[in-house]
């Protein structure tokens, strides 16, 4: 169960570096406004903003691969924070701007939280 946890935080880490990419440096791009569903001018306007973002997400995965190279009990620890982090986010996210976030981000990262629990 071990091993599945740590992969499951592995592909959340992954996910959200895919997110910093995507805000940080393909917003104001075709890629990045199919992925948001974004107009020219909206991501034209809201690049500043969507970088910021990104740059949260890049945060997100640092902190999990730091729990994924950690020794316990701070792996451990580390995982469990970062993993809720983002499931309230996701959380919000979906009630505020998405229900799509719901399943990108809150999902995968309560099964990852889930995982690590079992497996703690």
């Amino acid at each position: 169960m071990h091993i599945a946890a740590q992969v499951l935080v592995a592909l959340v880490a992954l996910i959200h570096a895919y997110f910093l990419v995507l805000e940080m440096f393909l917003w104001d791009t075709d890629r990045g406004r199919k992925a948001f569903g974004t107009t020219p001018a909206f991501s034209r306007e809201s690049a500043t903003l969507a970088a910021n973002q990104g740059l949260y997400n890049g945060f997100m995965a640092a902190g999990l691969v730091w729990g994924l190279i950690a020794a316990d009990p701070v792996a451990f620890q580390a995982q469990v924070f970062f993993l809720s982090c983002l499931i309230v986010a996701g959380v919000y996210g979906a009630a505020t701007v998405s229900r799509k976030i719901l399943y990108v981000q809150a999902v995968p990262s309560a099964l990852a939280l889930g995982a690590v629990l079992l497996a703690g």
